[in-house]
């Protein structure tokens, strides 16, 4: 799936949201939480994926928020159509926190929804409901535009000099004299991720020497499947991330939902530790509190990528194993859903390389020493 830039508004502009579920009460919920934002204009609602495909062009949305339980046609044929017909409009699943709505919206992320929200199964009040989806819903909105207000230089400034991608590097395998051998690489990703995820790490070659740990921010459930979908397309093996795993070559291993991923070094290795201190950057797995903790036990033997996602999570794991002399790799604004992630680690001036997304694993393959 190709990337897509950030839309500017023009002042007065607000972002037009279709609603499709087939709840009513949903529908109204939803549209209740998003017209409290100013910058949100709710334009219609329809209960299938039929309905919404005929009022995509009388109501012209920029944003389509769609139900994956529908009758008649369901959010899957949905986003499939939309993404054939209508390209440029974003996508927002509705999923619930169940098995099948998790193995569903990773389907739906990998056929071009941009982002999704879990369904709570019980919030026990409709203020705690709009509470909630407001919080989370409207920045993933938001997230696909610049706003007039800002300016697009100053919703993303530039920096004076970006890195240039270069080319994987072929030959002899040779280490770097400026940096210390690698020995661990470490990924932070978010919006866009489970899609960049399925298209890089297939690439990592049986053999690998490194560990690799992933945290992509996603609830519980959805992390497993995420690592059972990478295990069957990977050369490398894919777990999620459990108490006490040996941290070793060959093995890929991602962050569980709302736990942070450490390590911990004793005399038989380094281990994984996870535990449920307080989100960093309002996020449990976050980028932060992996890169510190690697930081720690691994020093500057570090690779570390920091790919597409909003926010900015990973900008002071990144500077921390920067200053110890770790190879810093950033997604570049091109290739990525959304560029906050990356663009804030590329903004401080912290990325040794700023790379497409296809160019991530050979640069890494090239720092490791191998082609």
């Amino acid at each position: 799936m190709a990337a897509m830039n950030k839309r500017l508004l023009q002042p007065g502009e607000r972002i037009r949201v279709l609603v499709v579920d087939d709840s009513v009460v949903i529908r109204r919920l939803v549209t209740h939480a998003l017209e409290q934002d100013p910058a949100l204009e709710v334009v219609g609602a329809a209960s299938n994926g039929a309905i919404a495909l005929q009022r995509i062009p009388q109501f012209n949305p920029d944003v389509l928020t769609l139900d994956i339980e529908m009758p008649e046609m369901d959010g899957l044929e949905t986003l499939r159509r939309v993404r054939r017909e209508y390209p440029q409009l974003r996508v927002i699943m509705f999923s619930t926190l169940t098995e099948r709505g998790a193995a569903v919206t990773l389907e739906a992320l990998t056929l071009g929804a941009d982002d999704y929200v879990a369904k709570a199964s019980n919030e026990g009040s409709l203020d705690r409901s709009m509470t909630r989806l407001r919080e989370e819903l409207v920045p993933k909105i938001k997230q696909f535009f610049h706003m007039a207000s800002q300016g697009r230089a100053a919703a993303q400034p530039q920096p004076a000099h970006v890195p240039a991608a270069q080319p994987a590097w072929q030959g002899t395998p040779v280490w770097r004299s400026t940096k210390v051998r690698p020995k661990v690489v470490v990924i932070g990703v978010s919006t866009g991720g489970p899609t960049a995820l399925g298209a890089i790490l297939p690439e990592l070659p049986a053999g690998f020497p490194l560990p690799v740990l992933v945290v992509q921010h996603m609830p519980p459930l959805f992390t497993r499947l995420l690592a059972e979908r990478l295990h069957a397309t990977c050369r490398l093996a894919v777990e999620e991330a459990g108490q006490g795993n040996p941290v070793e070559a060959g093995k890929i291993l991602i962050a569980p939902g709302d736990f942070h991923l450490k390590v911990a070094s004793n005399g038989g290795g380094v281990r994984v530790f996870l535990d449920q201190s307080p989100p960093q950057n309002s996020c449990r797995p976050a980028v932060d509190a992996l890169f510190t903790s690697i930081g720690e036990v691994y020093g500057g033997a570090v690779i570390a990528a920091v790919l597409t996602g909003m926010g900015q999570d990973g900008l002071r794991g990144a500077e921390i194993l920067k200053a110890r002399g770790a190879s810093v790799l950033a997604q570049d604004e091109a290739s990525s859903v959304v560029w906050g992630m990356p663009g804030a680690v590329v903004n401080a001036g912290l990325a040794d390389r700023v790379l497409p997304l296809d160019q991530v694993v050979p640069e890494i393959l090239r720092i490791a020493g191998r082609t």
